[in-house]
């Protein structure tokens, strides 16, 4: 934020490849024209807002939570969108405008509003455990301070948190600032990818056509770091895939894994639908720990680039190590951060 500190911030074997496709075929076309039907119930605005599991790092989730709903203008979903926008979740953040932290509050900024979160004696910049309760009782105290000025309050209380509220107060709204309206747009796009969803999630528009591109790959050799270029022979690791399948049909994911994981909802085990992305993990308390990913393609298969000296496949997904699944939004995969703040 540099108008006012700084920030953004396996198992099915290669020979059965060809017996299992005609079978999945099917259950894909089938299961997407179901889902077609399927109408998105978010629900949830008057209750309470439950993080989505795994979508903040186990050792700060307890704090997210808590002061999350410190104040009636913020809940635990926005402010792990900021956070995660602000440093993605990295406490030695350094922006080139001397943000620092997991926060990204500038020094004089922080002079005036950094607490004291965990009662040490110390109010220190660096410790999530006092700048993540700071963030949220700045965020409070702005939205005090705009609640009198017309549109949308939690709008006009972002932009208050990136270019001041002076300016939200005297242009009447959301100043015409870039910078700050984009701010305000992505962390409203990120909450729905840290918010645990009530009800069904709406289907995917995109998801056959992803399939589709990715089923067009299947016994291509496994490149680490492949993202389908010329000079890899067209090969990919698993987030490459991805990355690539989606591209097809307009959508760009980041390059890693556990950034895709935040790229929109995340539907439960029992909701989910061809086109879904899918993740895997050694620690299912962390999204930041995410390791694999594939494409859900129905009846408990996906599609994935699984490791060196395999290929391009369907794979279960039902394994110990299965964290979660995200339905890949336009808005949600646009609102990524492309560059964080470094250490």
């Amino acid at each position: 934020m540099t108008v006012r500190r700084a920030g953004k911030a396996w198992a099915v074997a290669g020979g059965a490849v060809g017996v299992c496709l005609g079978f999945l075929a099917l259950l894909v076309i089938g299961t997407y024209s179901a889902a077609a039907g399927i109408a998105g119930a978010r629900g949830g605005a008057n209750g309470p807002v439950a993080l989505a599991k795994g979508s903040v790092p186990a050792l700060y989730q307890g704090l997210v939570q808590r002061w999350g709903n410190l104040c009636p203008a913020i809940n635990p979903a926005l402010l792990a969108a900021q956070l995660y926008q602000e440093s993605g979740w990295n406490p030695r953040a350094v922006s080139s405008a001397d943000a620092r932290g997991i926060a990204q509050f500038i020094p004089s900024t922080w002079a005036g509003h950094g607490l004291d979160g965990d009662g040490d004696g110390d109010r220190d910049i660096w410790d999530p455990a006092d700048a993540i309760p700071s963030a949220a009782s700045y965020d409070c105290e702005l939205a005090g301070y705009v609640k009198d000025v017309p549109g949308d309050p939690t709008s006009n209380m972002l932009a208050a948190y990136n270019a001041g509220a002076y300016r939200v107060i005297r242009h009447g709204g959301v100043p015409p600032i870039s910078e700050t309206r984009n701010y305000v747009r992505i962390i409203q796009s990120l909450e729905k990818s840290f918010a645990r969803p009530v009800g069904r999630v709406d289907p995917s528009r995109q998801a056959a056509d992803a399939i589709g591109w990715a089923q067009r790959k299947l016994g291509t050799p496994y490149l680490w770091g492949g993202t389908g270029t010329a000079a890899q022979n067209g090969r990919f690791d698993c987030s490459g895939l991805t990355q690539a399948a989606f591209d097809s049909v307009g959508i760009r994911l980041p390059r890693v894994a556990n950034d895709q994981y935040n790229a929109g909802p995340h539907p439960s085990r029992d909701e989910l639908l061809p086109g879904d992305l899918v993740f895997f993990s050694d620690d299912l308390t962390n999204s930041r720990a995410i390791r694999h990913v594939g494409i859900y393609v129905g009846g408990g298969y996906m599609i994935d680039a699984p490791r060196t000296g395999a290929v391009i496949r369907f794979d279960r997904i039902d394994t110990p190590d299965y964290f979660g699944a995200t339905r890949v939004t336009k808005e949600g995969a646009a609102a990524l951060p492309t560059h964080l703040p470094g250490a």
